[in-house]
């Protein structure tokens, strides 16, 4: 089973806000999913992002593929260089 992290729209028309989950490559954008890391508001003059590190990091640990937007993100909000830490110490 490929696990991807990447997000889940959720909101109105023209008011996204997504989450960010692990769920399986093959299940649909906004179908089943694992687990719930965070969320990210873009509508916010600040764009909103709150990330469970521990948890994102556990994910990428057991092998979890980000996609290019959940990369970005997780990157923004200080994951990706943590995991990178931990695994240059390994």
């Amino acid at each position: 089973m490929a696990v991807k992290i990447r997000l889940r729209r959720m909101g109105a028309k023209r008011q996204p806000f997504y989450r960010l989950v692990v769920a399986d490559s093959r299940s649909p954008r906004d179908g089943r999913f694992i687990e719930e890391l965070g969320y990210y508001n873009p509508l916010t003059a600040d764009d909103k992002l709150e990330v469970d590190e521990d948890k994102a990091i556990s994910w990428l640990q057991n092998g979890a593929q980000p996609t290019d937007t959940a990369r970005r993100l997780l990157r923004k909000a200080g994951v990706m260089q943590k995991f990178h830490d931990l695994k240059s110490k390994e």
